[in-house]
């Protein structure tokens, strides 16, 4: 945890966004009354309920609390300003299976809060303020309850029985306003938050080293997912997502590890570290199962490095991340004609969305607390702002597309991928026939993908990449794997 005054100001700023929203001066907190409410999570079971997954804090509640324990919620009167934690202290039957816990006012004193309930009072307490000052008739607060999109199924149980709301209907009843207000904070990272970044970039790098040491033919691929979780768990935190380690680099997320690594074949690994803070890392790496890349690896390996290149030249405040795709899109056209897999005017196999065909997903997206950050808000709204997403193929799956800030965090990570099952629906269709050759791709079509993925930072005059210094060249790639 920060200090508690970090997450005092972050909730005082929260509550200032929604007062700037509310179009309202004076009164209440920005001229509102109701209720806002975050639900920490509480233990998933695997199988049956002693048997539970590592627990996870919510996102909004480590960034707003920061409390990394179970069954916990958090209450902020917008009339009053008062802010109270709910949850329950250990019994005596916990304590023998847990040891010792902090009590409930000691958590709470960790997040700069200074009223601590129980959990089980938690629905009836806002009953009561849902009937303030209205004698025993039942008065509605105008503000109501205000809380996130809730991607649980069993907040969204909680949540239908705290509103009243159908089960169908919560989600629809989340708070655009507090989403707004929220994004606007942790979508520009503090000093801070960028230092636990940096923590969660620099283990993940160790963990691609570790996989490219590592990786011989004849192993399986749960060898290589193996080591890679062993550097994460070793650092004290975990994996930020599921591990993409595979031979299948066409397959954009192959969770599978069960092929085993032959020569001449591609090692696609996709995996980040988690930093005990929650913090995330994200990087990508592809490399050679042999010490070299064959002429074909090293072409298409070079030109997914010219991809990032050209993406990262244009990083700074003020462009849209949108132009920062098309600029890594275009560089991959102009390397596919070289290479004969592509023809035509650049610009237009990406104007068209001929390009997809070989790069069917986003450049990159937001990186936090989550990695891919506050997505549980709702991907537009965190990445477009409001702008008009595009139904193309591949473009669609582009998950930030807003202008950039100085503070904020993204992955860089374009790759060229080579499809079968796209190949056999789009040559049948003749679909952007004046862009690509299907003839010349055809005996491509066992070459699987590359990617190369970087996290990086935007800063007031331009941007930089967060973590170490990692060489992705193709000497250096050569000489890990020797």
């Amino acid at each position: 945890m920060f200090d508690p005054r970090v997450y005092s100001d972050r909730r005082a700023a929260l509550l200032r966004g929604l007062a700037a929203r509310s179009g309202a001066a004076g009164g209440a907190v920005g001229g509102r009354e109701g209720t806002v409410l975050l639900l920490g999570h509480r233990e998933s079971p695997v199988n049956y309920a002693d048997n539970c997954y590592s627990f996870r804090q919510d996102s909004s509640f480590l960034y707003f609390v920061g409390i990394s324990s179970p069954d916990l919620a958090l209450t902020i009167d917008l009339a009053s300003g008062e802010t109270v934690l709910y949850g329950r202290d250990a019994t005596m039957d916990d304590i023998v299976w847990t040891g010792p816990q902090p009590e409930l006012a000691e958590l709470a004193a960790l997040s700069g809060i200074f009223s601590a309930r129980p959990r089980s009072s938690l629905a009836s307490d806002l009953a009561a303020r849902n009937t303030r000052g209205a004698g025993t008739k039942t008065h509605r607060l105008p503000g109501g309850l205000l809380y996130f999109p809730p991607y649980r199924a069993e907040g969204r149980a909680e949540l239908a029985e705290l509103t009243g709301k159908p089960y169908s209907e919560v989600n629809a009843g989340a708070s655009l306003p507090l989403i707004e207000a929220a994004i606007e904070l942790r979508e520009i990272k503090s000093e801070a938050e960028i230092a636990e970044l940096e923590r969660a970039v620099a283990v993940s790098a160790d963990m691609h080293r570790a996989a490219l040491t590592t990786a011989r033919a004849g192993m399986l691929e749960s060898d290589v997912y193996a080591r890679v979780a062993e550097v994460a768990l070793a650092s004290g935190g975990g994996l930020s997502f599921p591990v993409i380690a595979t031979t299948r680099g066409a397959t954009l997320h192959a969770h599978s590890h069960d092929r085993r690594l032959e020569k001449g074949g591609l090692f696609l690994l996709d995996a980040g570290a988690e930093a005990p803070s929650g913090y995330s890392g994200d990087l990508s790496t592809t490399f050679p199962v042999s010490p070299r890349f064959d002429p074909r690896q090293r072409a298409v390996y070079e030109l997914a490095l010219r991809m990032q290149r050209a993406a990262c030249a244009l990083l700074k405040p003020g462009v849209n991340f949108r132009d920062v795709h098309f600029a890594a899109a275009r560089e991959g056209v102009l390397g596919l004609k070289e290479l004969g897999l592509m023809r035509g005017e650049p610009d237009e196999a990406v104007s068209s969305g001929a390009y997809a065909f070989f790069f069917p997903c986003g450049v990159g997206h937001m990186l936090g607390l989550d990695v891919h950050d506050m997505e549980d808000y709702g991907e537009d709204l965190v990445g477009y702002a409001g702008a008009e997403r595009s139904p193309l193929f591949g473009l669609k799956s582009l998950r930030l597309a807003k202008s950039l800030k100085a503070g904020m965090t993204f992955t860089i990570e374009p790759g060229i991928y080579f499809i079968p099952e796209l190949y056999e629906q789009w040559s049948a269709e003749g679909r952007y026939g004046d862009s690509i050759d299907y003839a010349a791709v055809k005996s491509w079509l066992g070459f699987g993908g590359v990617r190369n993925e970087e996290d990086w930072l935007v800063t007031p005059g331009g941007a930089r990449r967060l973590g170490p210094d990692f060489d992705k060249s193709i000497s250096a790639i050569e000489a890990l794997r020797a």
